[in-house]
Formats: structure tokens, C-alpha cells, sequence
């Protein structure tokens, strides 16, 4: 095993009350490194624009400064301007007046009474230039419609894009179905007597799970869970998310003693056991063509694929349950306090936490014996749960676009990652990375109001000018793990984060088109 310098935590107990660390200041704007710090300031976030009216004084919110109500309505009318300078166009210039002889020769026109909506196209217009194509690197699809038929660009509708992404109930039932049977079949096998894993449950994450699946239902993400009692952790290095485990004590017939290093739980070894029993089992599925892919450096999950009837893409996950306290690096992170309520926070971080054989960088290669934190489990009862009332998009409840906004954000990291498959500049960038930002853009903006279903184009893009600020100002905070900046230039380089970021802002200024493609 490779030379490992790392911090002792302690039991779990006495790592939730450890002082947090304090970091510098972020300056707005330039490129910073990973922080060491859980605690940042408020200011240094970047701000997403308000969909709805302003929130009671005394939110967190406004701690850091509340946006001026001018610029709130500017920015407003900026998306509102788009899709009237859309209407613009279509519309064409006005018809000539039967009977009405045309000047005798040409002159500047006389000025004409203009509209509200035009006023206001042309205010946005001379607020917010728009940059041409020749400022976006690599190739520009044109425009394309969305069978909108003569609608002219800018004119995009969120409801089609969605409609599309809408899931086939059939298609939902036979893929779980397949998926089920599948899972079902490997559980049995891993909780027989002869298993190091027999303790193993089912825990069902990812976005079909949380209701935010698009397109297809096609890839399922499927965790085994294993309890392990009395464990101490160990950070790696500073890093907040990833952590060496040890067990406080190690009695004789612990089933996973043999896949210990020295004092350290190696990940490596129980993963490749994990996959090797997989792998074997497989073989006894009759009722489904099913393989094993190859496995992906750095990848906590092994990978199946299901071939027939349709392709469907397993990955399932081994992960450690600990229900300890959780670590010290946790404390400020799950920032709902405003949003869904103290008393919610608090349910949720008395549930258990999870690692996974998610092995931290080191160097060119990898530190393998470590584990990483996930709370999958506590994204998905967010999502569930998502709304100040309780009723919130329920049969009888107010609906919000909360859910559609993050839909419609996966679906253009998705397709600009298709747009652009033989670069590598968005090999890094994933939907994990939308979430996050989606979940912070819910914590500025709280209240059930600023998401109402008829604000949906306007709230996604305060979803899309909050993901364009974290790409400028490289700085994403971890949702769980504020330390952890999951834009820093360890994760990604500053040119996929400025390639990513011109796309998206040409597409936003030209109406989307990418979602009308592939």
C-alpha cells in the first residue's frame, strides 16, 4: 500500500463536536483552490436570480445582501424579452395599408408608437448584448426547432422539452421489472451463509428512484448496504470526503478481518471480492442475457449490462453503513434550515451515513484503500420531500417546478455532452454537478411562491445563471461537505469550465436548441 499520511478523527461522537476549520475569504470572481474550511462565507456564493416575490426579511439570504428589486425585475424582463423578440420576428414586419401610396422616395422611417412588450424587448436588448456564435469555441449546430413549426429562435418551450422526456409508463414497468428480478437474484446470493457479505440490504438511490429520470429509463443505480458496527474513521489527508476506516475493535470471526490492511478496511480488496461474486453469479441468471462490463478506474460500482430485450445499464454499489454520528466535516453542510425546516435537518442527519470504494486521487493514480461519503439516501428523501408545505405537488397541493427545472438541467449537460462526444472538455462534468447546484439554488430560493408551475421558464434560468456563476468563479460547494469544492481545479481544468460555460450561455441566448437535437 502506498505511503499514507492521514488525520485522526477519533471516534465518530468526538468528531461531530471538532471546531470546524477556517479558510480565507473568497474574493468574487477569481479562481480559488480547495478550501479547508466547512464554514464560507454567505457573500462568496454565487447568487441565482428570483423567480418569485422577495423573502421575509430576516432569511438567510439576506444576510449576504438582498438583490436590489430593480435588477430583479430587469433580469425578469430579460426572459420575458427573448420570447417576445421571438413573437417579433415571426410576426414580421406589418402589412401595407390598402390605398396608401408609398413615399416618393426613401427616407428614414417615422417613428411608430411602440408596444409595452416591444419596450421592454428592446430594454432588455440594450441591457444584456448578446454575443454572437463567434465567441463559442468548437462548432455551433444551427438553430433547429422543436416542432414548432415557423416559431423563430429564442421562442423554446420548457412544457415540449419535458413532454418529451416524459418516461412510458410501459417502458417504466418492463425495465424495473428486469431490474428487480436481477437485484432480487444477486441479494439472495450474497446473504447466503458461505457470503462475507451476508448482512448486505437492498437500498434503491439514483435519479429513477428520485422521480428526475429523463429520457429513458435505462441506467439504474442499486445499492448493497452492509452494517458495520464500531468503526473509527480516519480522514484522508484534508479532504473531507474521503476517510480511512478502522474498526475499534476486532474480534475473531469478523467475516471482513481477511480484507484488512494491517488496521485499515481495505476498499480495494472488498470491492474486487464484491465483483468477483457478482460476476460468478451471473452466470446463473437463465432468464436474462446479462454481463458484467469492464471495470472503470476509480469506479465504486460494478457495472451490468442487460442486453435484451433492451439495453439497460446496472451499476450496483457496495456501501458501509455507519450510524454513528456524522463526521465533523458535515456540520455546515445541508444548509435546508430555511428552506425545509430545522427540525428536518435534524431528522435527516440522525439517520445513518454511507461510504462507498470511491478511492481519493493521489498523484497520477489513486489511494485505494480509502472510502468515501455518500448520502444518495438523503437526496432522494429531499427530492421526495422538496416543498416548504408539506402538500407540495400533491394530488390536491400547489405544483411547483422545482423537479422540472433539474429535469430540464440534466437534459442540456446530456445533450451538449452528446453535441460534443469526441471532445474531452466535458469528459468530468456530470449530473451530480447539476444537482448540486440545483439543491443550492433551492436553499437561496425557499419559499413553495418563487417556484410556481407558470414561472418555469424563468426559474430555470435562474437554475442556469447559478450553474454559469459557479463555472466562472470555479467554485461548487459539496451540498453535505461545504469544504469540498467540486469545481476546483483538482476536479476540472479552468478551459472544460469556460468551453462548458460558452455553450451554455449561446444556447440560452438562442433559445435551446440543442434540446432539439440527437
Amino acid at each position: 500500500m502506498a505511503p499514507r499520511r492521514r488525520k485522526a478523527t477519533g471516534a465518530a461522537s468526538e468528531a461531530e463536536a471538532a471546531a470546524p476549520r477556517v479558510s480565507a475569504p473568497r474574493v468574487k470572481g477569481a479562481p480559488t483552490e480547495p478550501r479547508e474550511s466547512p464554514a464560507v462565507p454567505e457573500a462568496a456564493r454565487p447568487s441565482a436570480r428570483r423567480c418569485g416575490p422577495a423573502r421575509p426579511s430576516g432569511s438567510r439570504r439576506e444576510k449576504s445582501g438582498p438583490e436590489p428589486q430593480e435588477k430583479r425585475q430587469v433580469r425578469a424582463r430579460a426572459v420575458r424579452a427573448r420570447a417576445a423578440r421571438a413573437e417579433d420576428r415571426v410576426e414580421g414586419p406589418p402589412a401595407r395599408t390598402e390605398g396608401v401610396m408609398p413615399p416618393a422616395a426613401p427616407g428614414p422611417p417615422l417613428p411608430r408608437r411602440a408596444s409595452r412588450r416591444e419596450g421592454t424587448a428592446r430594454s432588455a436588448r440594450e441591457r444584456r448584448p448578446q454575443p454572437g456564435p463567434t465567441e463559442v469555441p468548437g462548432p455551433l449546430v444551427p438553430v433547429s426547432s422543436l416542432g414548432r413549426g415557423k416559431e423563430a429562435p429564442g421562442a423554446w418551450k420548457p412544457r415540449a422539452v419535458l413532454d418529451k422526456l416524459r418516461l412510458s409508463r410501459q417502458e417504466i414497468s418492463e425495465a424495473a421489472e428486469v431490474v428487480n428480478r436481477l437485484t432480487d437474484h444477486l441479494l439472495r446470493r450474497l446473504q447466503s451463509c458461505e457470503s462475507e457479505f451476508k448482512g448486505v440490504a437492498l437500498l434503491r438511490t439514483g435519479s429513477y428512484y428520485e422521480r428526475v429520470k429523463i429520457s429513458a429509463p435505462n441506467e439504474f443505480d442499486v445499492m448493497f448496504k452492509l452494517e458495520v458496527p464500531r468503526i473509527q474513521l480516519e480522514e484522508y489527508y484534508n479532504s473531507g470526503a474521503h476517510y480511512f476506516v478502522k474498526f475499534k475493535r476486532n474480534p475473531k470471526g469478523n467475516p471482513l478481518g481477511q480484507f484488512l490492511e494491517g488496521e485499515i478496511l481495505s476498499a480495494s480488496k472488498m470491492l474486487s471480492k464484491f465483483r468477483k461474486i457478482i460476476k460468478e453469479e451471473i452466470k446463473n441468471i437463465e432468464d436474462t442475457d446479462v454481463m458484467v462490463e469492464r471495470k472503470r478506474r476509480g469506479s465504486p460500482a460494478v457495472t451490468l449490462l442487460v442486453r435484451k430485450p433492451k439495453e439497460i445499464s446496472v451499476d450496483i454499489i457496495l456501501a458501509l453503513e455507519s450510524k454513528s454520528s456524522w463526521p465533523a466535516s458535515t456540520m455546515e453542510g445541508l444548509p435546508i434550515s430555511n428552506w425545509l425546516g430545522a427540525k428536518v435537518r435534524n431528522s435527516l442527519r440522525r439517520q445513518p451515513f454511507y461510504l462507498v470504494p470511491k478511492h481519493a486521487k493521489e498523484g497520477s493514480g489513486f489511494q485505494e484503500e480509502t472510502w468515501r461519503l455518500s448520502f444518495s439516501h438523503i437526496e432522494k428523501e429531499i427530492l421526495k420531500n422538496h416543498g416548504q408545505s408539506k402538500t407540495c405537488c400533491e394530488t390536491d397541493g400547489v405544483k411547483c417546478c422545482r423537479k422540472e427545472c433539474l429535469k430540464l438541467m440534466k437534459y442540456l449537460l446530456e445533450q451538449l455532452k452528446k453535441k460534443f462526444g469526441n471532445r474531452k472538455e466535458l469528459d468530468k462534468f456530470c449530473s451530480y454537478h447539476v444537482k448540486t447546484a440545483f439543491f443550492h439554488v433551492c436553499t437561496q430560493d425557499p419559499d413553495d411562491s418563487q417556484w410556481h408551475s407558470k414561472d418555469l421558464e424563468l426559474c430555470f434560468d435562474n437554475c442556469v445563471t447559478y450553474f454559469l456563476q459557479c463555472l466562472k468563479t470555479e467554485q461548487l460547494e459539496h451540498y453535505f461537505i461545504p469544504e469540498v469544492n467540486l469545481f476546483s481545479r483538482d476536479h476540472i481544468d479552468k478551459l472544460s469550465k469556460e468551453f462548458l460555460s460558452k455553450q451554455i450561455e449561446y444556447e440560452r441566448n438562442n433559445g435551446f436548441p440543442v434540446f432539439g437535437e440527437f
